[in-house]
């Protein structure tokens, strides 16, 4: 598998690439970033094997680089005519629009502003169990308004328009369905909630 010049210095491998792949491949109607790093898991992929998710460090290098590959990959395959949904709560492959390497520059740029973050191998050397804590404000004041508001939406599955009371009811169902004592993850969980305090402050 080759890869564009952000790769060349990446800890990430091809071989890890393809292993991440393969668990896309076997899920192709999609699945949540929570169950795609339980899949790399349990079939003992490091360093997804290894990760001490209970640590929010470690929470977050696991997330990183699995969102890293996501988007390595979503640029290897759009050359091949397939798109890589990149969501917390939605990640699969499917049909690119236009057929292979059709606007693939505009889909790159217009689709997901947070590729250029995620590829930034420097934003996860940097970090460290004091960061990660404030990481979740940050994260969000560096995209612009309109970003914010589009990631915002994203994460809780709504479109605009879109009120308040709406925002709320779908904030509460999420909530409980990713809530790390049902089951799911801080980093979704954190996810979730910084999206209502975007869209409602965006009234």
């Amino acid at each position: 598998m080759t890869h564009g010049p952000d790769s060349v210095d990446s800890p990430v491998d091809a071989a890890l690439l393809e292993r991440v792949l393969e668990c896309l491949r076997v899920q192709p109607s999609g699945l949540t970033e929570h169950a795609l790093i339980g899949q790399l898991r349990a079939a003992g992929v490091e360093p997804f094997a290894g990760a001490r998710l209970k640590e929010p460090l470690s929470l977050f290098q696991t997330h990183f680089l699995l969102f890293h590959c996501l988007y390595r990959l979503r640029d290897h395959l759009l050359g091949q005519g397939e798109w890589v949904r990149i969501h917390c709560l939605d990640i699969g492959i499917e049909r690119a629009s236009g057929g292979p390497g059709a606007g693939a520059a505009g889909l790159l740029a217009h689709r997901d502003p947070l590729r250029a973050y995620y590829l930034d191998l420097t934003q996860l050397e940097r970090m460290d169990t004091a960061a990660v804590e404030v990481l979740l404000g940050e994260f969000w004041r560096r995209l612009g308004r309109d970003q914010r508001r589009e990631q915002a939406l994203e994460v809780l599955d709504l479109a605009d328009p879109v009120d308040a009371d709406t925002v709320q009811r779908q904030y509460r169902r999420m909530a409980q369905r990713h809530h790390p004592d049902r089951g799911g993850d801080t980093t979704t969980l954190q996810q979730i909630n910084a999206a209502r305090w975007v869209l409602l402050a965006d009234r």
